[in-house]
């Protein structure tokens, strides 16, 4: 495979000899974001006069600022959920006040009212600082409404300006990011495939996916932006267009999302080695990439796909209906919204097949296809009893997934071993409530029941539950079900062949050994404990958190009740 070259720049080889003549020295991971808050550190970021193009006044850094009284805020990328007191927890879009800003990682902020640490990394800073939101200014009073005449007197911007430097902000973030991409391919993956002795194809896959992909996409995008852009009046713009012609192409982000946190655990193992860790850092050097560390670079696009409906949401709200790119800027917002949920849906959706398949190894005497050959989520479980066309009842655990019911019968020894005892086609099938009393058409009383009819033939299922509650749980789960499966075909989710096969091939690994029984599922770990208040001390914590978050908000989908239902029903462990 040969390196991609940039369309101005040139590749030039090393030898892995010279790659390690340069001093290696060991980093802590960043992110993109911090790559920007320090570019916005060293004043690359420039407000211009609306008249003409040339620079008129240099931004300062979020440190200055505060050290000249004024406000600075900045807006959430992802959720930050943390149970240390010491630290904030916010979620996407939300609007933190920044209140120290000198260490490079954490910063001191606040949110509604509580003060505490937060990772620099998961904001933005504000483009247009004057502009406040409520739940900052009014937590300060009269010294905040006064830093806030203060910060306007300093920067008096039009509504104009507001949107120039948006645009601005928006061209200046794809070109760095630009960069970034061609920095990994150039710099990191070139110099791994000369090197087959210590990396495999394999392993080169898992670390970097499909970033080369993004690469060729990202060119081709920031190329079209630079066509809409008008330098020198930046605010006539039209730059929505662009998002809305390659939408659908962002939808190889979620390849990308959905092979990170993989990617992270197979460069955590290489890194454990000195060779690694000094051939990865000969390769920034020589490459001449700013100072993150490689699993830094590789959260890039994970940040990039979340940013986009963020910026396009601070477009918005300074392009007026009046201008000519108002209703694109508008649909472009909607649709990379869109997309960003898509992903996270795609990636919550790879996480449940991996339990469904350990879930599926698990029971006595499957047969047929795999659960998912058509399925991809649990949507309800619990008890009920089928009755028959002679009255007789059998007391059956029933799995409601998308497209399919599986139902299964307690061991009489062994009540947390499943024996499977078939399934049905939910596609094919139509539920009927049924009225407590006697039924006609069965001539039984009937209580807390309702039937499944086939659409193709006559056969009917007649289920009763134990309490009305429980009936209509099931009610609501059928139509949560149709719904879903509605969703992910107008959304065009569909989990491909090989993560399938890969599931059951680990599933089937990992059950090898075991004895069955539904309550050797794994379930949630207990939340850590932390130290008395008075154990604590203020400082500032010593690495970035690890966990990313795939999207902005949260899923209109409940959670599933998948684990929570198995942990009921087991009556005990081992």
């Amino acid at each position: 495979s040969s390196a991609l070259v940039d369309d101005n720049g040139s590749e030039e080889d090393f030898s892995y000899e010279e790659l390690c003549q340069a001093n290696p020295r060991y980093l802590q991971p960043g992110g993109e974001q911090l790559a920007i808050n320090e570019v916005l550190d060293s004043h690359m970021y420039q407000i211009l006069d609306s008249r003409s193009c040339g620079p008129l006044l240099a931004l300062p850094s979020p440190f200055q600022l505060i050290s000249d009284g004024s406000v600075v805020c900045a807006e959430a990328l992802w959720d930050h959920v943390t149970m240390d007191d010491q630290e904030l927890g916010f979620k996407a879009g939300d609007v933190i006040q920044v209140l120290e800003a000198s260490n490079k990682d954490w910063w001191w902020g606040r949110n509604e009212d509580k003060e505490a640490w937060f990772p620099a990394s998961f904001v933005r800073l504000r483009v247009n600082q004057e502009e406040l939101p409520e739940s900052c200014s009014s937590s300060r009073g009269e010294e905040q409404d006064e830093d806030s005449s203060k910060a306007r007197h300093k920067h008096p911007e039009s509504q104009q300006q507001m949107r120039t430097n948006v645009i601005r902000e928006i061209m200046d973030t794809e070109r760095v990011y630009i960069k970034h991409l061609k920095d990994i391919c150039e710099g990191y993956i070139r110099q791994c495939r000369k090197h087959t002795g210590m990396f495999t194809v394999a392993q080169l896959a898992t670390i970097f996916g499909n970033i080369e992909d993004i690469y060729k996409f990202q060119r081709k995008f920031l190329k079209d932006l630079e066509k809409q852009y008008n330098k020198e009046e930046p605010h006539l713009s039209e730059i929505g267009s662009c998002f809305l012609q390659h939408q659908e192409g962002f939808a190889i982000y979620s390849e990308y999302c959905n092979n990170h946190p993989g990617a992270c655990v197979e460069l955590s193992n290489l890194m454990k080695q000195s060779k690694y860790r000094h051939f990865f850092e000969a390769c920034r050097l020589l490459q001449q990439m700013i100072d993150i560390a490689l699993d830094g670079f590789l959260l890039t696009p994970v940040q990039k796909i979340c940013k986009y409906p963020l910026q396009l949401a601070e477009l918005l709200k300074y392009t007026t209906q009046e201008h000519s790119d108002y209703n694109n800027i508008k649909a472009a917002y909607e649709a990379m919204k869109n997309v960003a949920c898509l992903i996270n849906e795609r990636k919550r959706k790879l996480e449940s097949i991996d339990k469904i398949a350990r879930w599926q190894v698990s029971i006595v005497g499957w047969e047929g296809l795999d659960i998912l050959d058509r399925s991809s989520e649990l949507i309800h479980s619990g008890e009920l009893t089928k009755i028959t066309r002679q009255g007789k009842s059998q007391q059956r655990i029933f799995f409601l997934f998308d497209h399919q019911l599986v139902s299964c019968k307690k061991d009489l020894l062994r009540r947390d071993m499943l024996y499977y005892k078939g399934r049905m086609d939910m596609d094919e099938v139509e539920l009927v409530d049924v009225e407590d009393g006697r039924d006609k058409d069965w001539n039984l009383s009937m209580r807390n029941a309702f039937k499944l009819v086939s659409r193709t033939t006559d056969e009917v299922h007649l289920f009763c539950a134990r309490k009305q509650e429980d009936k209509a749980r099931w009610l609501q789960a059928y139509a949560d079900e149709r719904q879903r499966v509605q969703e992910d075909q107008q959304m065009g989710m569909e989990i491909p062949e090989n993560q399938k096969k890969l599931a059951m091939l680990n599933a089937q690994k990992a059950g090898q050994g075991k004895s069955k029984g539904y309550s050797s599922c794994p379930v949630a770990l207990p939340h850590q404990s932390l130290p008395p208040v008075h154990q604590r001390h203020i400082t500032v914590p010593t690495s970035v958190p690890q966990q990313q978050v795939f999207a902005l908000a949260e899923p209109k989908r409940k959670p599933s009740l998948f684990w929570h239902t198995f942990h009921k029903l087991t009556p005990f462990r081992k």
